[in-house]
């Protein structure tokens, strides 16, 4: 949470160069949701990140980010903030309830999706990839990451994609507190 506030003069400037990019077609252009951000950007730059090869793949990421947006980072990014954020920030003790909320059952559905193909939206690293590195990230330094540890395509997707150098370097800006277990990599 604390990390958010580091970014915001770079999505203004993100946002300011989008606005350029239009060349005035939309001055009103605002938004601070990452995702339509990183679709806008992809779109210019790095089409085939969003699945541009066909329909049906295209399809597939724009699936896998609601996914990521609306099932995968409410559970697993409520853990994080338990585990993490809470005795830090907050100096108190985590909310186990929230913790015990069936996390369990989104994993299952990665892990027979990660079964039928290397990456969520198909045999190539996309959007619908990249945008579930935070939230793992946080849940991955938790005791809970056991749970995905457990989950051979799921553990094996999270490993590949961890260790690509972008998302290294993408780490270094994501300090897990000092009330997260600290995993070794």
């Amino acid at each position: 949470m604390a990390t958010f506030h580091f970014f915001l003069p770079h999505l203004q400037m993100l946002h300011d160069d989008i606005a350029k990019e239009t060349n005035g077609l939309n001055q009103h252009l605002r938004t601070g949701e990452s995702r339509a951000i990183a679709r806008h950007v992809l779109r210019k730059y790095k089409p085939e990140l969003l699945g541009s090869g066909s329909l049906e793949q295209s399809a597939m990421v724009d699936m896998w980010v609601e996914v990521e947006a609306h099932q995968m980072q409410p559970l697993a990014g409520a853990i994080a903030v338990e585990c993490i954020v809470a005795p830090v920030l907050h100096g108190r003790e985590r909310n186990q309830a929230v913790i015990d909320e069936n996390v369990e059952k989104v994993l299952e559905v990665y892990e027979a999706r990660l079964a039928q193909s290397r990456y969520l939206a198909g045999d190539v690293l996309t959007l619908a990839d990249l945008t579930h590195f935070t939230v793992m990230r946080y849940f991955m330094a938790t005791e809970y990451a056991t749970l995905v540890e457990a989950l051979p395509h799921v553990s094996a997707w999270w490993k590949g994609l961890a260790a690509r150098p972008a998302a290294k370097k993408v780490a270094e800006f994501m300090p897990l507190g000092a009330g997260a277990p600290k995993k070794q990599e």
